[in-house]
């Protein structure tokens, strides 16, 4: 099959409809339960953490007297109470559950209380006596590189030789550019909840990503092994990267207090404290310098990043590998150096947030574009075309994976025609030139994002179907719903396999007990990998019960056919349930599991070599927006989005993936900006000061559609692509066409920093007037 492989419409199938979501109506009814909804056991304690008020110090002596002597106040919990090892660390065991003798930043666990109820438990967690020798704290990225402080070795990824093409090449241009990080302030805060089970085991309701790593890290730090930890999601109130790794410090917290109190314990961190305490996107101080020729084709491109890694190295690792995978984005570089450097400071440990570093990367080479453009005086749209992967020359990557599912092209054709983009820009341009306070600016830019986890042994899935008497099925699998729509999915494929509609499904939530060893729900890999482990579990039942079908009523196997909850056998049609009484009876097993291991995938960590990615999904984006010259404020007039889903599983899920993800990533790219002062004290821990989108802010003119017959060449689940992460990188375009918007002929390269708030943007406007 070629890159642009076209499948035929699916008809009387599940999969393929815009079904929607399976919890839907009870998200609209308020019936939905996530952990705070559920009953609580008998004798629940309340727990709340008590957190360190200083940046970076040595903790000379902690005095808990005021604390015990709240009233329902039951017990402490300090470092001393964990039995087993005191950290949550997955990859790097540098994160302490509560710090001993060392503070590294402010909000870091020192001790929690455990009290008859919520208010009391947050009200004696501040009234510790904790007395400090402070240390200087390094609370910049580019304070850690000049002090080489670091929670991981610096990196570097080359091809080629940049360094002879920058000094050959006709033009050259660089430039530091500051960009945020982001809070991925989920709806539903974190939260655990500890049962004390018979025989000293424990079971754990968890709002995470990743119930398998809360399960290991639990039973570590309380020296239980894996079989006596039992670890439940049905649900998460959003998610986003944020619950992959930290959840498990809110687990191991209420787990530690379950054995030291031997009663059920409940931690749910409010808001200020969830921001103040948890990690967020990693922000980034990148520097480029760029050799490219009159025509704007790149000949050369080095790239330093400096990332703000937080005190510990919790997910920074992979993170910022991927952001020196994505800088490439839809580009060729021949010749590339990336040095990364995964900065230790004493701020919160940042973690996953979705895209997972490669927002960062696609970041830097787009600003790279956009100079190019404004130096030669192109539209940048001519210059993103003129550096595209090719199809089959100029395609492969700088960590050496050849791309062969480039359809970039396709796309920017068809929504530079939908979009009347040329005829906008020259629209705009006039509108410009006799408008002086207000200002329109437009801009194309492109998604190209690797799908698979790149540490190999993490794509693998997991799934668990039983089929009842009745000719119902539960559905269990490894992957965790935030909202996403995983589960609807799913469910609709093992509907699929066995021809019933999806209302015979219940579909069963995570449980370490049902599915074990399960990789985290990102990567955007969720429905890619669970939903081929259901698919292989619905096949196996699917087959028995052919074979059954064809031994009990003397016909061939293909004589046999499922469909629309019915099965025709020779002459005879069955209802699908009456298929499964008879198996049963019969003593057919109607329970079956199912794996799934990405194929093709291999790559070389130490030389960053390899085909780290099964595919990519592709998009692209076209933002119109207006900016006040005197104020800063901005608002998105119109967008376009073109995305590729490949032969979309549920297209009203898709949609919806891909419209949040892009409204998500204007957010970081616009409003959300978090903001430390020099004792490294978080400012913007709350809505009040840490500013997400509203519905105030979508454009008035919001046009997205998904690319139509274009499945993935890959053999992935019914040909379809992974949607959860790749949209929110098309927001790119909201930041450069605010850029084009504040540009002029005498500031053709304006120095705008994201977020681009008003305030940022008044300060782009201000350094160019006088330069």
């Amino acid at each position: 099959m070629d890159a642009s492989v076209r499948l035929p419409a699916r008809h009387d199938s599940a999969v393929g409809k815009p079904l929607p979501h399976d919890s839907a109506h009870l998200h609209v009814t308020g019936l939905a339960a996530y952990i705070d909804d559920l009953p609580e056991p008998r004798d629940l304690l309340h727990l709340a953490v008590g957190m360190s008020e200083v940046a970076h110090a040595r903790v000379t002596s902690i005095d808990l007297a005021q604390v015990r002597a709240i009233s329902g106040v039951v017990d402490v919990c300090v470092a001393e109470d964990i039995t087993g090892d005191n950290n949550y660390g997955a990859i790097v065991a540098d994160d302490p559950i509560f710090a001993t003798g060392l503070v590294e930043y402010v909000g870091q666990p020192v001790f929690a209380v455990a009290a008859e109820t919520v208010d009391a438990a947050r009200k004696a967690a501040r009234l510790a006596n904790i007395q400090y020798e402070e240390l200087e704290p390094i609370l910049d990225p580019l304070t850690a590189v000049e002090k080489s402080s670091f929670v991981l070795p610096s990196e570097t990824l080359s091809r080629g030789d940049p360094q002879s093409a920058l000094n050959s090449a006709p033009h050259r241009l660089a430039r530091r550019v500051s960009l945020g990080g982001q809070d991925q302030f989920y709806l539903e805060g974190h939260i655990a909840m500890a049962i004390p089970q018979e025989d000293g085991c424990v079971l754990v309701h968890s709002s995470t990503q990743h119930p398998d790593q809360v399960q290991s890290m639990v039973a570590r730090a309380t020296q239980r092994s894996a079989k006596d930890v039992t670890v439940i999601c049905r649900r998460m109130g959003g998610a986003f990267g944020g619950k992959e790794s930290q959840a498990a410090l809110i687990a191991c917290i209420a787990a530690v207090a379950v054995d030291k109190t031997g009663r059920a314990c409940k931690l749910r961190l409010d808001r200020d404290d969830d921001m103040i305490m948890t990690g967020k996107r990693h922000d980034f101080v990148i520097d480029y310098d760029v050799g490219f020729d009159d025509t704007g084709r790149i000949l050369g491109v080095d790239f330093e990043f400096a990332s703000r890694c937080g005190m510990s190295a919790d997910l920074s690792g992979p993170v910022n590998d991927r952001a020196m995978f994505h800088c490439d984005n839809a580009y060729f570089l021949e010749n590339v150096r990336v040095l990364s450097h995964r900065c230790k400071t004493n701020t919160v440990s940042n973690t996953a947030f979705r895209g997972f570093g490669g927002p960062q990367g696609m970041f830097a080479i787009e600003y790279v574009i956009e100079d190019i453009a404004r130096a030669l005086g192109k539209d940048p749209l001519e210059i993103r075309r003129r550096n595209f992967y090719g199809i089959d020359e100029r395609n492969v990557t700088q960590y050496q994976q050849t791309v062969e599912d480039n359809i970039i092209d396709e796309i920017f054709d068809q929504l530079t025609a939908s979009s009347d983009y040329q005829a906008r820009r020259e629209e705009i341009r006039a509108f410009n030139s006799s408008s002086s306070i207000l200002k329109r600016g437009i801009s194309i830019t492109p998604v190209k994002f690797g799908i698979s986890f790149t540490s190999t042994i993490l794509n693998q899935a997991g799934a668990l179907v039983h089929v009842y008497k009745d000719g119902t099925v539960q559905l269990n699998h490894g992957g965790t719903e935030m909202g996403q729509g995983l589960y609807i999915k799913v469910a609709q494929i093992v509907a699929d396999e066995l021809k019933i509609g999806v209302d015979r499904i219940r579909i069963m939530a995570a449980d370490t007990s049902k599915v074990p060893n399960a990789s985290a729900t990102a990567a955007s890999s969720g429905a890619d990998m669970n939903g081929m482990a259901a698919k292989r579990a619905a096949a196996k039942i699917r087959t028995r019960l052919t074979e059954f079908a064809a031994r009990h009523f003397s016909v061939a196997e293909a004589d046999i056919d499922f469909h629309d909850g019915h099965v025709t056998v020779g002459d005879r049609q069955l209802e699908f349930a009456e298929l499964v009484q008879l198996a049963w009876a019969d003593r057919v097993s109607l329970s079956a599991a199912g794996f799934y291991k990405t194929p093709k995938i291999n790559y070389d960590r130490d030389t960053f070599s390899g085909r780290p990615f099964f595919y990519f999904a592709y998009g692209a984006a076209v933002t119109e927006v207006v900016v006040d010259m005197l104020t800063g404020e901005n608002r998105i007039l119109r967008v376009d989005i073109l995305h590729d889903c490949g032969d979309s599983l549920n297209p009203a899920v898709d949609l919806g993936q891909v419209e949040g993800g892009y409204v998500q990533g204007a957010g970081w790219l616009t409003s959300e900006e978090l903001w430390w002062n020099d004792s490294g004290e978080l400012g913007t821990h709350a809505p009040s000061t840490y500013k997400i989108p509203t519905c105030s802010d979508l454009a008035p003119d919001f046009r997205v559609e998904l690319m139509q017959s274009v499945a993935n060449r890959e053999d992935t689940i019914y040909r379809s692509k992974a949607v959860a992460e790749p949209p929110l990188m098309l927001a790119l375009s909201v930041f450069h066409a605010i850029r084009d918007a504040i540009a002029t002929s005498d500031t053709a390269m304006p120095d705008l920093h994201a977020p681009a708030t008003p305030e940022a943007i008044l300060r782009a406007i201000e350094a160019a007037s006088h330069e």
